[in-house]
């Protein structure tokens, strides 16, 4: 039996500088011996300081605080990592047929797209 899990969060970049700010404080807990020249090099951009996120907290944030039922289009403005979470959401699909590994280094168009056996 196979399971696989796939994952979407949102969030809204409310501030671009506490944001990467907090992306290499990210960076420097995964790599304290990491230069500043490697700090600069790893996180140059939005898409490096999300994936930095994401491997030191396992998704964009490190929790989703806030009051329950947050209207739509409000924002979370004083967050010390500059994000306001806009949602989180996972699929989890069982009997998969073709797994992520047995593709090898040729990726389908699609990898999120759901393959699921009919039985």
């Amino acid at each position: 039996m196979t399971l696989s899990l796939r994952t979407r969060q949102d969030v809204v970049i409310v501030d671009p500088e506490r944001f990467l700010a907090a992306a290499r404080a990210a960076f420097r807990e995964l790599y304290p011996e990491a230069t500043e020249e490697e700090l600069a090099e790893n996180v140059r951009d939005v898409r490096d300081a999300a994936f930095v996120l994401v491997e030191r907290h396992g998704g964009l944030t490190a929790d989703e605080p806030g009051p329950p039922g947050l209207l739509p289009g409000r924002r979370f403005q004083d967050r010390p990592d500059g994000l306001s979470p806009a949602g989180r959401m996972q699929h989890l699909t069982l009997g998969e047929a073709e797994l992520l590994q047995d593709y090898g280094c040729f990726l389908p168009e699609d990898p999120f797209a759901l393959t699921v056996k009919r039985v």
